[in-house]
Order: C-alpha cells, then sequence, then structure tokens
C-alpha cells in the first residue's frame, strides 16, 4: 500500500511502517476484538491529516482503553501493534494446525514450549486438543468398520461400495510390508508366453499345491486372450486373480536375483491382480481360499513386498470358518470332485501353515486336534487308499510329511514347558516314522521334487532332535546325528542355490539354512572334540518296546575326514546364504533385535587339541551373510553368527526392520 504524502510531518508517527488508522481499519476485520458501538473514531490529532473512520462498531473498553483516552496515544498505538502481533501469530498457527489435522499426520510431535507467554501455552494446549480428537477419531472408525466387517469370515452380507473397509483392505493392511509399483504397459506377455509360465507352475509348484482346478485355469486363460469382450465380462474378479497370481507365481519362482525381468513381471502381475482383491479374497466362499493360497505363495517369494506369516493366518482362518478342517458326511457329498478338491484346498493350508509356522517358531494356527480330514485322491492312476507313502503323487507326500512334523512340533515346543517323561523315545519315535516315510518314496519321483523332499527330511531330523524346553538335553550320539544331517542337509542345499533346480524353494529356505547352520555350530562347539575324532559313539539304549535310535547317515566310503568335512561345511553355509542374498537380499534382513546391524555378529571360539592343530589351529569363526562370497581357507575362516559357549543355552534372534519381510525368528538350541 503507498503511503498518503504529508508535509511538515517527516519525523512524526506518520513516517512509521504501520500507520494507527491503519492499526485501527485492521482491529475492525478481528472479530473476536471488535463490538456494536454508535461513534465515530477519529485519528489522533498529532496525526491529523484529514482522514477519519466512520463505522458502525467501537473497540472494546478496557483499562488501557480508558489510559488511551486521555491523550496516550503511543502507547495506544503500541499495544495495538502488539495485539495484532499476536492474533497473526495465532491466526497462522490455526491454519496450519487445520492443515495438519487434515493430513492426519500422526507422526508430528508437539513442540516443547520454550516461551512462557500465553502463546506458546495455548500451542501446546491445541496441539495436545487436536491429537486427542485425532487419536479417538482414528480408533471409533476402525471399530466401527470391524463392527461393520464382522469377525467370521464366512460373512457375505457387505460389498465393496457399501463402506470403506473389506477384508481384502485389511488383509493387504496387515500383510503388505512396501507398495507396489503400478504395471508396466507393455509388460503383458502373449499367449504362447503366458502359457510357458503357467505350465511352469503346474509342473513344479502345482504338483506340491493342487487348490484349484488346472482346467478352469486354462479356460480363464484362453477367455482373457480371446478379442471377444462378451466373454471376458463373464469372468469373476477371482477368475482375473487366479490368472494374474498364478503367472506372477510362475515368474518370480524363476527369478534369480532380486531385480532381474523374471521378478519385475512377477511384480507386474501382482499389480495387475490387486484392483481384484476386494472380491477375489470375499470371505464365504472357497475362492477365498485359493486366492489367500496364491497370495502366500507369491509372499514367500517376494518377502519384501507381502509378509507369508499373516496371509497363511488368514487363510486358516477361512479353512476353519468354512468348515473345512472337517470332513462332512458321506451323504452329504453329492460332487466327488468338488469334495476332493476341498480336501486339497485344506491340506495346501495345513502344509504352508505348518512350515511357515516351524521356521518362526509360531504356534499353529490350528492343532491336530481339531482336525478330521482324509488324505485327498491321488492324482496319479493309483487308487489305493492312502494310509502310508505309497502314492507317487508329491502333493500327497508332503501332506504326510508335514503331518508327522506337526505331530512333534506340537509335542516339543507348543506342549507344557514341562519336560518329557521318556523325551528320548518320543524322538526316537519320531525319527523312525520320518524314516519310514522317506524309504517308502517311490522311484519315479521327479528329480527335484526328490532332492526338496530329502532337503525337508534332513531340516526335520536336526529340527526335531535339537534342544527344547521338553527335552533339554542332547547326548552325544544326538549331537552326532545333528552333525551329520547338518552337514548332508548343506550338501544339498549348497548345489541347489548354485545349480539350476526348478523346484518350489522360497525365503524360507534361506532362514533353514541359518537354522541348520546355527544348529551346526551348537554341537560342534559343545563336543568338537568327539565329533572330528571319527570316533565310534555308541547309540543309547533304549527301552524295550520303544523304537531304536536312528542310525547314522550313510558316509562314502574313503571320503573327506570330520575335519574336512567341517570346513567345506561352513564354506558352505556363506555361499550358500551369499547366494540367497541375491535372491532376497538377506543381508539387510537379518538384523539383531536392538540395533539396526545388516549382519548378526558375534564369535565363537573353536578350539582343536593337539593332534589337529597343524591343520586346524585355534581360529576365530565368525560367519558373514553379506553380498559378496568370501573365501574360506583352512587357516583363515570368517563367518558371522552367535556366540556359543560348551554347555550354555543358545539363544539367536533373526529380526528386521518392522513391516519388512521376516519377522522375529527366535532360534533355541543347547549345546
Amino acid at each position: 500500500m503507498s503511503r498518503p504524502s504529508v508535509q511538515g510531518h517527516e519525523g512524526s508517527a506518520i513516517n512509521t511502517p504501520l500507520r494507527p488508522w491503519l492499526i485501527v481499519f485492521r482491529c475492525l476485520q478481528y472479530q473476536s476484538f471488535i463490538k456494536p458501538w454508535t461513534d465515530s473514531v477519529t485519528v489522533p490529532g498529532s496525526l491529523s491529516f484529514g482522514v477519519s473512520i466512520d463505522v458502525s462498531t467501537t473497540l472494546s473498553t478496557s483499562t488501557a482503553d480508558k489510559e488511551f483516552a486521555r491523550g496516550k496515544e503511543r502507547s495506544y498505538v503500541a499495544a495495538l501493534e502488539l495485539r495484532i502481533e499476536k492474533l497473526e501469530k495465532r491466526l497462522a498457527f490455526a491454519r496450519s494446525r487445520k492443515a495438519s489435522v487434515n493430513l492426519h499426520d500422526m507422526d508430528e510431535a508437539a513442540a516443547p514450549a520454550d516461551r512462557k507467554d500465553s502463546l506458546a501455552n495455548i500451542r501446546a494446549a491445541i496441539h495436545r486438543k487436536a491429537a486427542r480428537k485425532r487419536e479417538d477419531a482414528d480408533v471409533n472408525a476402525l471399530v466401527s468398520d470391524f463392527g461393520y466387517l464382522s469377525v467370521n469370515a464366512t460373512t457375505r452380507d457387505f460389498e465393496p461400495t457399501m463402506g470403506n473397509m473389506t477384508f481384502a483392505r485389511l488383509v493387504l493392511a496387515a500383510a503388505t510390508n512396501d507398495d507396489v509399483p503400478d504395471p508396466a504397459e507393455d509388460s503383458f506377455p502373449t499367449r504362447a508366453e503366458a502359457l510357458a509360465t503357467i505350465q511352469y507352475y503346474t509342473a513344479n509348484i502345482f504338483t506340491l499345491f493342487p487348490f484349484f482346478s488346472e482346467t478352469h485355469l486354462l479356460t480363464v486363460l484362453d477367455v482373457v486372450f480371446q478379442q471377444d469382450e462378451r466373454a471376458k465380462e463373464r469372468l469373476k474378479d477371482a477368475d482375473f486373480w487366479l490368472l494374474y497370481m498364478v503367472l506372477a507365481v510362475g515368474y518370480t519362482a524363476q527369478s534369480k536375483t532380486h531385480d532381474d525381468e523374471f521378478y519385475r513381471r512377477g511384480l507386474d502381475f501382482v499389480a495387475r491382480a490387486l484392483p481384484f482383491a476386494d472380491k477375489a479374497l470375499m470371505p464365504g466362499y472357497p475362492t477365498q481360499i485359493q486366492s489367500l493360497l496364491l497370495f502366500t505363495q507369491y509372499s514367500m517369494l517376494d518377502p519384501s513386498h507381502f509378509d507369508s506369516w499373516y496371509l497363511i493366518g488368514f487363510a486358516s482362518r477361512a479353512v476353519v470358518d468354512l468348515g473345512f478342517h472337517q470332513d462332512p458326511p458321506q451323504l452329504q457329498v453329492p460332487d466327488k470332485v468338488a469334495f476332493d478338491l476341498r480336501r486339497k484346498m485344506f491340506y495346501c493350508v495345513y502344509a504352508l501353515d505348518r512350515t511357515i509356522s516351524m521356521i518362526r517358531t509360531r504356534s499353529f494356527s490350528f492343532t491336530d486336534d481339531s482336525v478330521n480330514v482324509e488324505y485327498p485322491s491321488p492324482s496319479g492312476p493309483s487308487t489305493t487308499l492312502i494310509t502310508g507313502p505309497q502314492s507317487a503323487d508329491p502333493a500327497l507326500l508332503l501332506f504326510q510329511l508335514r503331518r508327522i512334523q506337526s505331530e512333534w512340533y506340537q509335542t516339543l515346543f507348543q506342549a507344557d514347558s514341562g519336560p518329557l517323561p521318556d523325551a528320548a523315545s518320543f524322538i526316537w519315535q519320531m525319527c523312525l516314522e520320518m524314516r519310514e516315510w522317506n524309504e517308502s518314496l517311490p522311484d519315479n519321483l521327479p528329480s527335484g521334487i526328490r532332492e526338496l523332499l530329502d532337503l525337508e527330511l534332513r531340516y526335520s531330523y536336526v529340527y526335531c532332535l535339537a534342544p527344547s524346553d521338553r527335552s533339554p538335553h542332547l547326548t552325544d550320539y544326538a549331537r552326532k546325528l545333528i552333525f551329520e544331517h547338518a552337514i548332508a542337509y548343506m550338501n544339498t542345499v549348497h548345489g541347489v542355490a548354485h545349480g539350476t533346480s526348478t523346484a518350489f524353494y522360497t525365503s524360507l529356505d534361506a532362514l533353514k539354512v541359518y537354522f541348520v547352520a546355527m544348529q551346526f555350530f551348537a554341537v560342534f562347539n559343545a563336543a568338537r572334540e568327539l565329533l572330528i575324532s571319527d570316533a565310534r559313539i555308541v547309540p543309547p539304549i533304549t527301552r524295550p518296546g520303544t523304537a531304536p535310535p536312528p542310525p547314522l547317515p550313510h558316509r562314502p566310503v574313503g571320503g573327506e575326514d570330520s575335519v574336512d568335512r567341517s570346513l567345506r561345511c561352513l564354506q558352505q553355509v556363506v555361499e550358500t546364504l551369499s547366494r540367497f542374498s541375491e535372491r532376497w537380499d538377506i543381508a539387510s534382513q537379518l538384523k539383531t533385535t536392538n540395533s539396526t546391524r545388516t549382519t548378526t555378529t558375534s564369535n565363537i571360539s573353536f578350539s582343536i587339541n593337539s593332534s589337529h592343530r597343524d591343520r586346524l589351529p585355534h581360529i576365530p569363526i565368525t560367519i558373514s551373510h553379506m553380498r559378496r562370497t568370501r573365501r574360506l581357507s583352512r587357516r583363515n575362516l570368517t563367518l558371522i553368527t552367535s556366540h556359543i559357549r560348551p554347555t550354555r543355552h543358545l539363544n539367536i534372534s533373526l529380526t528386521h526392520i518392522p513391516r519388512s519381510s521376516w519377522v522375529i525368528l527366535q532360534c533355541k538350541s543347547r549345546a
């Protein structure tokens, strides 16, 4: 605003930045400081330049006003300017608070009141009140959404358009670790490429988890690639989800590094499937279980975006709510094919729930006591009743192994913490059942499936023999069994990691490698002299009528001695985890609980008696899960693992930043 030119008053208050008459005019804009008045306000005489403001309101009367009326104009002007400044600050603060409340900025903390004036106190009070209101509103909205959604997964009385909360959005909110980028416009494959990916999925993954109709999948594929728009309109959202997620899993399963072409294509198809999630994951339908199983499979391959623990939990709840964990009476089964598919869906959820819960040392979503479901019919030509692993169907073989694993895991790790009366007999019995299962595997199994099942068996041996609260003590023979099975496991998984196997290996296998390595280090440090001496260890004596101890794994005659095998095992641990980290970024995921380091760090002391000092002297050993592979030699071993002492309880905690691919993994072992 330009200043009016008034001669003879260059040194007076008229040259101040804010004139008194302008101050009065601006005060009239603040309703909190005006009230009706009838008199006219005239600029003080010392500043008279012919300006007079006639208004219909007057300023509120105060003690200061009475003083100003007696001619103290300068005090009047100063008070008005100070009041204007405070009002402007309060107005600016109120506007900023309104914007921040609308944005729901939950992370912004109230600024500490560093001034003991009214403005600071008012600011703090406004912030606290807004935070309380915002928190109350969020809680009320969440509770109302859950009440609307219903707890029972069989609810069908809502549609996505009826409210902001759907079951799919609840699933995504719980299981999403990172946002999925939009798909590339030119990433949709040709029909031939899509069919090849589906064939890869059916040959390597569907054979283990046959929870949907393969014929229906191919039908959806044909319709999607047709030019007939009417036929596409007849497809349901669950059909699009089925096709896109199968392609996503098929592409991602072929990935070898974190950001290669297969991984990007798989992520693109997940982005294409997510818009159909609301109806594909709608509770009350078998398609919900199928959709959640596909989602879980993808999350196991891409833990950086989705958490498999939450997804398999939702799938388990859906199975129980729909009653799939109990076989209906035979009179209520009109369709044998649909009934068999129902059983397959249940056992696929069962198998994934067991493997995810075990590697994370969590409780199962439901116990075996609540299950009453027969095995599904074999997909092969055999129609023999499945009482053991006589079928060549890989899915049935996996289901049977999961039932054995579930039995000893619930007894040793989920039951009461008190020691078992005869823990050794129970463990020997479980090992016997797993050995019988392995010995009866058919000869016509594909090599990749057989290799995968062999790894599961070795991992199960180590896990079952490992110390627990119910079986806290290890014998020398049990240590030797863990030692041998861990070495055999590392030999096989090292070849898988560096080979071209097409079997279904996921990020959980990286955690299994770490777990088996920790058990190997624990028993080795507790009885290193005994384990590397190749001395014969006599099996413990068992009571009559109980299972005998399992035999030691077969070793080729004239092979490496225990020292060489131990060194090779250590090197294979590092190389395997390093290779897996290229695909699943393990180095950045394994963190200690109370720090942000990207590797687990500690030391183990490695002492060898005098007869081996010329070959393997006293060496500090650490294991590093870094991206680069460290070259190991007999005199220079560098690995990173947790501190191990003989006869001491070892607690290993694998964790990561919140909302990332893996949750806290607690591995316990006693040497």
